[in-house]
Formats: C-alpha cells, structure tokens, sequence
C-alpha cells in the first residue's frame, strides 16, 4: 500500500452554525441529492465529521464515480473525516462493488462510495458502510449521521488523520477471477453506459477468452447516450437492436455505479432479474449444495422451484440491500438476487457483484451448451406484471383498503401486504423514498393476472393523486 502519508486536505473556513441542510438528502440506503443545491462540499464536510463521530473508527475507504462534482465532493468529505481524526485509503475512481470489496478484503473499519448511482448527472450522493462492507442505512446508524450533522456537535477528535492513496485493482481482478473456472469463447456486446463500468470492465476483459462489441465504454457522467439505469427498458433498446445486428450470444448493461446488471439473451429478449436469481442459484448451488439463497418477494414462483430442485433452501426477503444483506449474514445464504439488478454473494463480502453475476452466467452457458434463450425457456411458467407505481395521498390508508378486499391462503406483511393463492399472488409495497405504492403479481392464467390488475387499480382510485 504505497501513497503519501503526511498529506491532508483542509475544507475552507466557513460558519457551519449557518448552513441549511436539506434533510431530504438523507434517504433509506443512502445519502442523495441535486448538487450544489441539495449536497455540496460544505455539508460533504460535515457528513465526514459526523459519519468518523458515530462510528469512531480510525480509518476509512474512499472511492467515487465520474461525475463532474465528485473531484470536490471526495476533496471536502476527506476533510471532514481526516478532522475528525479518520486515516483515509482513496482508492480514486471505482464501482461501488469496488469499494465493497476493498474495505471487505482489506479489513478496514469503514468505507463511502461517492456516487449518485444511475441518477441523472446533477445528482451526486454517499453511500455509507461500517466494518466488513455492512450497509448504513434508515435503522442502523444514518438517523443517528443525520442528527449529527444538523446538530453540528462533533466530539473533539484526538487527532487529524492523514490521506494515502491504496491501489486494489490487481488484488480485485485476482479475486473476482478466482471464482470462474471455464468459460468459452462467447460473443458479448456490453453496455457501460458512459458509467463506472467503463472504467473497470477493460481490465478484466483483458484476462478472458471473450470477443465483446463495446457500447458507451467512454466516461461521461452527463449521460450523453442515454440514462445509466437498465431497470428502465427503454434505455436496452439500442443493446437489443446490437445484440442481433452483432449475431452475439449476450447483452449486458450495467447502471452507473456498476452495482446492478441487467441481460439479453441471443434474441435481444431482456432476461428478467428473477430468472436471473433462477439460474444464478443453480449455478451456484452446484458447487456449495443444502445453502440458503434468498429472493426478494416480487420474484416469479419460479425461482423458490428452482433453489428447492438444486437442493437449496429458499428463504423470501424483503426488498432493498441493506434489509438482503443483514438477512444473508443472519441466515449465512450463500446467495440473493432481487429483481432490480441486484446480486449478492457471500463471497463477496454479503454484497452485490455485477461482474461475478455476469461472469458466473457465461461459465452456465459453458456448462450447458445452450443458447441463453434455450436456458431460460423452460422458467417461463406462470404470466406476471411488470411493478407498477401509483402516486398516492396515503399510503398506509391504500394498503389497508388493499388487505381488507384481498383474501388468500396466507398474507405476508414482509414488505407491504402479500397475498397467496394457489393461483396467483399479489404484493403491494410502500416506496421506501417516494410518495409511491408499487403493484406486483403472478398468475397460473392470463386472466387471473389482468383481472387482479384490474381490479386493485379500481380499488386504488380514491387513494391515487
């Protein structure tokens, strides 16, 4: 670990006392919002000071994305922390799996991801973590950050921390490289979307008998091409129309900060997320058999049948990384996959991986000599929605009227309210930052599904905005 242990960065003398911070910014899993209006260098200072005071830790790992803020954004948010008294590692312009795996592998006592995901580009924001890559969210500590920082009231720090660089790319390349045991030569074409993924992905395509057509490989955080968020279709359109052009056996497309990866099978028919989670669990538990793997709520029937037939044992969660992530340690699961994107791995330190998740996919295709299309056919039993949003004025009011005309064989309150039959189920849920309910279902029939939809839209009507 080379760097420059004696240098510091100051943060200009200002009249904290008077600053006004938006309290909008801090959010359920992460802290976010316009810059400079919503989160500046000023109140980055003072997230530094407040996030070394709650946790008194003595160092502290610092990647960022690309965007045109971050370069200030990092220069005060380390002063704020080395004021407090906090060594700290930059590992400069990275994924937030990235900096998942360097505070994990490296054992270090914290780490914050600057970046504002796959937001638009005046959005900027910091992704907090404790020890062994654990998530800081609404109920584990970002409450206690917040009133730390509109209250300004900072221990006195018994010391200034220093600031050294800390190179992992080789380590992070080795480690992640180490999982993989074959994979043929396969014809991807990739989707970077100007984003982090970018930057990392040229590396370890080096090392991989792999021919990938490149899309939006060039960092640009403005977003030129399109938004950097494949859970919105509409930006796949143009990786669809490549993937077929290009006779490729793959499409892949990652969002901003490389956290979260969407697919296409040979067609250009995007792979939906949980029969993603599907085939990932049988992948997986191939090699580590009778382990628990877990999926968020919305996913398809499918994939709980899956994990049961690769002999695993399916546990449901909730949705959102921080909850996934505290279940998987809970319950040691070797696996979880939620339909946003999202993939964790207990041997990625409990936290997601979008270049394992791909990678992993490639060695399936190895071992089963089949086009993807073919792969996933046979997971296609049941008809389901898309997550559908409603604006509402009450949500807990919406979700009352919902359970009191739903009945079923049993109703889950794990994230909203969950209704099962033996012929479809239906899952309402609270939006965790916005004025939102969002609608999920699965049916044996097509007409159940479209009555379901249906008739909980006109159950909704007096709540919707």
């Amino acid at each position: 670990m080379e760097g420059f242990p004696e240098k510091s960065i100051t943060q200009k003398k200002m009249n904290y006392e008077n600053l006004k911070i938006d309290e909008a910014i801090f959010k359920a899993y992460d802290i976010r919002g316009v810059y400079p209006e919503q989160l500046n260098e000023d109140v980055a200072y003072l997230i530094g000071r407040a996030f070394v005071s709650f946790l008194g830790c003595r160092n502290v790992v610092v990647g960022r994305d690309a965007r045109l803020s971050s370069p200030t954004i990092f220069k005060a948010l380390v002063a704020g922390l080395t004021d407090q008294g906090a060594d700290v590692y930059s590992i400069g312009l990275s994924t937030t799996p990235m900096l998942y795996f360097s505070v994990g592998y490296y054992k270090y006592e914290a780490g914050i991801m600057i970046t504002a995901s796959h937001n638009p580009s005046e959005y900027n924001g910091l992704k907090l973590i404790k020890h062994s890559a654990i998530p800081i969210g609404k109920d584990n500590g970002m409450e206690d950050i917040k009133h730390v920082v509109l209250t300004r009231k900072f221990p006195k720090p018994e010391r200034k921390g220093k600031l050294a660089e800390l190179d992992v790319m080789d380590d992070y390349l080795s480690f992640i490289l180490s999982k993989v045991k074959r994979i043929d030569t396969f014809k991807l074409v990739i989707d970077a979307g100007n984003a982090m993924a970018g930057y990392t992905l040229p590396k370890f395509l080096e090392s991989l008998p792999l021919k990938v057509v490149k899309m939006f490989f060039e960092l640009d955080l403005t977003f030129p091409n399109h938004e950097a968020n494949p859970l919105n279709f509409d930006t796949l359109r143009e990786l669809q129309k490549r993937v077929v052009e290009e006779k490729a056996h793959l499409g892949v497309a990652f969002d901003g900060d490389a956290d979260r990866v969407f697919f296409t099978d040979e067609k250009g028919s995007i792979i939906s997320s949980d029969y993603v989670t599907a085939l990932m669990a049988q992948h997986i538990l191939t090699k580590q058999p009778n382990s628990v793997v877990l999926y968020d709520l919305r996913s398809s029937w499918v994939v709980k049948e899956v994990i049961q037939q690769a002999g695993g044992i399916p546990m449901m969660c909730r949705v959102g990384h921080a909850f996934i992530k505290q279940m998987m340690r809970q319950h040691n699961a070797v696996f979880a996959g939620e339909l946003s994107g999202h993939y964790y791995y207990r041997e990625h330190f409990y936290t997601e991986s979008s270049v394992l998740t791909m990678l992993y996919l490639i060695e399936l295709m190895t071992e089963l000599k089949k086009p993807l299309s073919e792969i996933v056919a046979p997971l296609k039993k049941y008809y389901r929605s898309e997550e559908i949003n409603f604006k509402v004025k009450d949500k807990h009011a919406a979700l009352r009227a919902f359970e009191e005309n739903f009945f079923g064989n049993s109703i889950s309150h794990l994230d909203g309210v969950k209704v099962e039959t033996e012929n479809y189920w239906i899952n309402l849920r609270p939006s965790n930052t916005e004025p939102l309910i969002r609608l999920t279902a699965e049916a044996k029939e097509k007409a159940i599904l479209e009555r379901l939809i249906r008739e909980t839209k006109e159950l909704l009507k007096p709540y919707i905005v």
